[in-house]
This record gives C-alpha cells, structure tokens and sequence, in this order.
C-alpha cells in the first residue's frame, strides 16, 4: 500500500457454537451444518441484509467429501447471494485466525469493507481410509469383469488390508519430522523439565475456569444449536467439574507410554464446533450503523522447528509486539490455544528463559512472564476442546468478550500450529469507531 494509509479494521460482531466433544462416533453436526447454523443466528442479529457483505472466508482442515470449498457451501446455503465470494483458508490450527487475518487485510486495503470470516471443524467426521495395497485391490476389482477374473482378483485379498486408517491421527502427525503431536509436547516438557503433575494441575484448573464462566453466565458467545432430531445443544460438553489432579494422575501416557508425560487428560480434546466474526470497514460500520466490540490491530506468523511446534506463540507474541512498540506489560488479557496442558507451559517457560529468548528468538534478554490471572481466564481447549479449523476465531472473539467485561482495552490471542509455526493478534476492545 505504497502512499495509502491502511484503513482500520473493526469486529463488528461474533458467535460460535457450543463445542461438542467426541464419543467415538461421528457427532450429530456435519461441518457445514454446524458452520450454518452458527452464522445465521450472527447475521439475523445485524442490521445489514446478507446480501450486503463483500467476502466470506472460513478456515477448515477437513471437510467431508460434500463441502468443498465449504466456505462457499456454507455462504450459499446462508442465502447470502451467488455474487459473494467465498473461499477457504487452511493453516492447521490457527486457520481461524488465518481467516480473520485474510479479512483484515482485504478491509486494510480497501478491497472490501464487510467480511463474514470463521472457522469449523468437526473432528468426529474425520474418515477411515483405506491402505494403499486395499486400494490397489479395489481398483484391480473394479477392472476385472470376467467371473474367473474376480475369483483370481478375490484370492488375492488379505483380510490385514481392510483395517482402515484414521485420518485424523495422519492429520495430527507431523511427517516430516515423524512425530505426532503429543510426542513434540512431549520434547518441549524435556527441554524445560515440566513435570507430569505440573501438566496435571494447569488441565484441572482449566476445567475449573471453564466451570465458573459457564456458572457465571460468561459465554454469552455461544448460539445454540439443534441437531436433525430436535435435540439442542447449549454450552460445551466436554468439561469435567469434579476434575482432580488424583483423578487425572491414574490416566496412562499416550505418546511415550514408559516415559512420558502428556495424557488423555491433559491433552486437548477432540471436539466439533464452529466460531464466527463479522469484520468491516469504518465506512461500512458507518453506513450499516453497525455496533462495534473491537479493533483488529496486527497480526504475526512464525517458524520454528516442527519437532517443537508447541513453541510456536513463544515466537508470534514477541516479533508481534516488537513490530507495535509494545512490551508484555502493556497486554491486559492473553488467550494461549491450549493444544497440550504441556505446550502452554512450554510456551511460558520459554519466554521466561533468557537462554531460549537469546538463542531462538534474537532477544537480548528473556521476554518476561505473562501473568498467570491474565492467561486463559475462562479455560481452553483442554476443558472445551480443539476444533482445528475453529479455534483461531473462537480465542480472538473470547478474548474481546474477556476485555469487555473486565473493561480492559488491550489484548493478544495466539496459538501453535502444527508444522513448526506460531500465530498471533493484537486486539484492541472499542465500542466506537
């Protein structure tokens, strides 16, 4: 934008659904469904015909074989008209906010003054696949047409070959490092000796925290919604109120079974679940007499090695406030993705240690500690789950309702991606243009 000033870019508005936890079958929401759903109880709110808007983009890692593009899926099935583009964005764990940063760019530059940016994921929908050799014995099925043909094709099939693969545990393993992503938690509590119970503890407390905002009538974010059958679905499901550090002490590793440290129980959960936002231009606030919860200030992605890729935020958050003239100081509020009770530590430890600080980030000293009563106030997704493509927006948008509330004007949202990255935002809570 050589010669031209970057226009501001405001949040308009928000919701997401509640964040549904798998049990071992596909979930009663497909991705477009739930991403449906969630967005028309945001647009009927607003005072803007849906026609209106000039862009829809949704991050998503998995959809099914139905929505492709589901981005699009989902702004058709919104009715929001054949002449709005819409397109879908993928950066594993932080395609949500891959999504809002997209926005923030096409407003910044005047390409659009009105954007309907998220994420959805319903992770229980991940497919079976089946093995390379049982494909090839498909497809070799399939060119036999004779009868003496198939028998010979058929007696070739090993019963071995038709045990499908889970995709979602491809999807969460990293190749080229060979590692999941539970075995990267698992090098980060190595490096900065974070202990079992230590894991333990901060996954207690964030069903705790989850426990008293859903007590406190604090995630007024959330639209319900209701499945084929009329059952509805009103607050996340996953969290365990009576959770103890005794009770999670008798779970079993998961990614190092005689060694390790990182669980069931101290590991994010599986979960289905979709968040939105509404973004737009000041022009447009103006013309729509839009409300106004916040301001989009920056955003930062970074790089590191993907063996540690928990290590990510540790790398966004101070490139991102460097670039602002900004300090830790400054921030009142931070939302830390919880992928890993473990990677949150992880993080915390790593910005705290002039060692790492020095040789990782090119600091001169360590970065500072983030206050433990700023960080995930209301839990995270250890208490209410991960949806991949979901929770970059969902923590933007929780952290705007957290400055809000506690009428605080500065905060930063971040998260690890798989892969070996870290992303972040600068947000600013504002009730006016």
């Amino acid at each position: 934008m050589t010669g031209t000033k970057a226009k501001e870019v405001y949040f308009v508005d928000g919701n997401r659904s509640p964040y549904l936890k798998a049990r071992g079958r596909p979930g009663p929401f497909k991705a477009a469904d739930i991403g449906v759903q969630t967005a028309k109880t945001l647009l009927r709110r607003l005072p803007v015909a849906a026609e209106e808007f000039d862009q829809v983009i949704i991050g998503n890692t998995g959809a099914g074989p139905t929505e492709a593009n589901i981005a699009r899926v989902i702004s058709l099935r919104l009715k929001m008209g054949e002449h709005i583009p819409a397109w879908t964005v993928h950066r594993n764990c932080a395609s949500g906010l891959q999504a809002i940063d997209c926005a923030m760019r096409a407003i910044s530059t005047g390409e659009s003054d009105l954007i309907l940016a998220g994420g959805v994921e319903v992770m229980s929908h991940m497919p079976l696949i089946w093995k390379e050799p049982m494909v090839h014995w498909l497809a070799d099925w399939g060119r036999a047409k004779s009868p003496l043909a198939k028998l010979k094709v058929l007696s070739k099939l090993k019963l071995k070959n038709m045990a499908p693969e889970f995709a979602i545990l491809g999807g969460l393993s990293d190749q080229t490092v060979g590692m999941s992503m539970g075995q990267t938690t698992e090098k980060i509590a190595r490096r900065f000796n974070i202990t079992r119970e230590e894991m333990d503890i901060y996954a207690v407390e964030s069903h705790l925290r989850l426990t008293n905002a859903q007590e406190n009538n604090w995630l007024d974010e959330i639209t319900p919604i209701v499945d084929k059958n009329g059952k509805a679905y009103d607050k996340d499901d996953g969290v365990r109120p009576d959770s103890s550090v005794e009770k999670l002490a008798k779970l079993r590793p998961v990614f190092d079974k005689k060694f390790g440290k990182v669980t069931a129980g101290n590991s994010a959960q599986i979960t289905d679940g979709a968040a939105f936002v509404v973004m737009a231009s000041a022009e447009a606030v103006k013309k729509h007499k839009l409300p106004v919860i916040g301001k989009a200030i920056a955003t930062q992605w970074s790089g590191l090695d993907p063996s540690e890729m928990g290590l990510g935020p540790a790398h966004a958050i101070p490139a991102l406030l460097n670039d602002q003239g900004l300090k830790l100081d400054d921030i009142d509020y931070w939302e830390l993705n919880e992928a890993f009770a473990g990677q949150v530590l992880g993080c915390l430890r790593a910005l705290e240690s002039e060692e790492y600080c020095k040789e990782f980030l090119g600091l001169k000293s360590a970065f500072g500690s983030i206050p433990h009563e700023t960080l995930n106030v209301d839990g995270g997704g250890v208490s209410l789950g991960h949806p991949v493509g979901s929770s970059g927006t969902r923590i933007a948008l929780h952290l705007l309702d957290v400055l809000k509330r506690n009428n605080k004007k500065r905060g930063v949202a971040t998260l690890c991606i798989g892969g070996g990255q870290g992303g972040a935002i600068l947000l600013e809570q504002t009730g006016k243009v």
